[in-house]
């Protein structure tokens, strides 16, 4: 009889231990980013899932715990040298909703492979970022701008030594990533600003060809007014930021006139903003968006016409204009407008004419950690698999020029043709340079909009960038 008891004792706590060894970690579930107005609040870990196992038998005891297994066996395009089974790999974001649901599908071939957890927190607040940098930051950190680089040069990792390769990226990306000789932030994701949306179908009713010089564009423009055609619709209004997309087409106007580094200096403070060059771009701006020959609703309706609004006018049934500059979400607020239109017959765009070089936003990954695990998913995101995986993800378009020939959309696949074939890529203006210099410039376009004193206001927003910049 106590021999009876004892073995049942024995199996019991056996199958407690085995139970306790084999539970597996949790895969981490990302929460929703808080909205950009609201104060954010920093993620719970997420709680460990467990999935029961079946007890061992009898004779089926372990000498001890079982060991970490190492991750199986990777797929050929995809390596996981040095991890295993159940590392884990925190990361931090500004996405939510549908783009998380793409990053999250991004992640989904490496976590299978190498068997990886990602353990995910989303926030857009700057103030979220600089907390977890100073207190516990996290393994991999993919932000839309390059400000940590600066912030916590320090702290992060030299990408270059994580298995990322400067071959697959376009010179001026690792110079926009790199500081004291290290590359520490890779662009993963981009949108292109400098391009111009127009119906092909007009064009071809009208006679009108696709310009592909600046001067091509003025010609067209006086063409287009002198047919009695409305070229531009030009509506910039934004609530407290109009004005953002005035400025948007001014860099395309400096870019086309004076080239990247021009603009780079801009927001570096070593070219003056009330620069003749910077004029130049505002004379022909305020020559377009001023005037009712040239644009919807002349100077009033460029200032208080909405963004959205500017969009649809040529796009609508009876369009009140021919061309609309706008970034690259413009053609799925067309599509979400007007579901009847087709893409390449009802609307298009074409990169803005002439130009040296490109703006536009980016996302940025930068590693806080050497860990194997941070080391596979740097090594993953900007290896072949993850360019081409990235690419038919539809999330936005990829830098890596592996991504070639990968995507499937037709809007992106033209993008990512502008985007390879441009000489540079500056960040938006708007999105970049201090806030007191940014309001003065978005005040200077309006003041150009409404045919004012250009150099006086130029000569203001000057001043606030040597301010802004010392």
């Amino acid at each position: 009889m106590k021999t009876k008891i004892w073995h049942l004792t024995l199996v019991f706590v056996v199958a407690v231990l085995v139970l306790s060894a084999c539970t597996p970690a949790a895969t981490a579930t990302p929460t929703a980013a808080p909205k950009p107005t609201d104060a954010p609040k920093a993620t719970e870990a997420p709680k460990p899932v467990e999935v029961p196992t079946e007890a061992p038998k009898p004779t089926e005891v372990p000498a001890e715990a079982p060991k970490p297994t190492e991750a199986p066996a990777p797929a050929s395009d995809i390596d996981c040298t040095g991890v295993k089974a159940g590392d884990k790999v925190t990361v931090m974001y500004q996405w939510s909703g549908g783009e998380e649901e793409k990053i999250n599908a991004i992640f989904k071939p490496f976590v299978d492979a190498c068997g990886v957890q990602i353990v995910a927190e989303s926030s857009r607040d700057a103030a979220v970022l600089d907390t977890k940098a100073k207190s516990t930051p996290p393994d991999v950190l993919f932000w839309p701008t390059t400000a940590p680089l600066n912030l916590y040069a320090a702290q992060l990792k030299d990408l270059s030594t994580l298995g990322a390769s400067t071959e697959n990226f376009a010179d001026y990306w690792v110079s926009m990533g790199s500081k004291d000789g290290k590359w520490m932030a890779i662009p993963v994701k981009a949108d292109i600003k400098s391009i111009i949306w127009y119906s092909p179908a007009q064009f071809e009713a009208f006679g009108y060809t696709v310009p592909t010089t600046l001067e091509e564009l003025d010609a067209l423009v006086e063409k287009m007014a002198a047919d009695g055609n409305v070229p531009w619709s030009m509506g910039m209004e934004s609530a407290a930021a109009t004005g953002w997309t005035g400025s948007d087409f001014v860099q395309d106007l400096l870019l086309a006139q004076q080239g990247p580094e021009y603009v780079n200096g801009l927001i570096s403070g070593k070219v003056a903003y009330s620069d003749a060059g910077v004029l130049e771009a505002y004379k022909l701006y305020s020559k377009w968006a001023s005037d009712a020959k040239y644009t919807v609703g002349g100077a009033q309706g460029t200032v208080s016409t909405g963004f959205l609004d500017a969009i649809y006018k040529v796009f609508q049934e009876k369009p009140e204009a021919m061309m609309v500059k706008q970034s690259g979400f413009a053609g799925g607020e067309v599509t979400k407008k007007f579901p009847n239109l087709q893409y390449g017959v009802d609307f298009d765009f074409f990169a803005f004419p002439g130009i040296k070089g490109l703006q536009g936003g980016a996302d940025y990954m930068m590693a806080f950690s050497e860990s194997p695990a941070t080391k596979a998913l740097v090594t993953y995101i900007t290896s072949a698999k993850g360019a081409e995986v990235w690419a038919t993800s539809g999330f936005d378009l990829c830098p890596n020029k592996l991504s070639t020939g990968k995507y499937t959309d037709a809007q992106l696949i033209k993008k990512a043709e502008a985007l390879y074939n441009a000489a540079g890529f500056t960040p938006d203006l708007g999105d970049t340079i201090p806030a007191p210099f940014g309001e003065a410039e978005w005040k200077a376009v309006i003041v150009a909009a409404q045919a004012g004193d250009i150099q006086a206001a130029l000569d203001v927003a000057a001043k606030a960038q040597a301010e802004a910049l010392k």
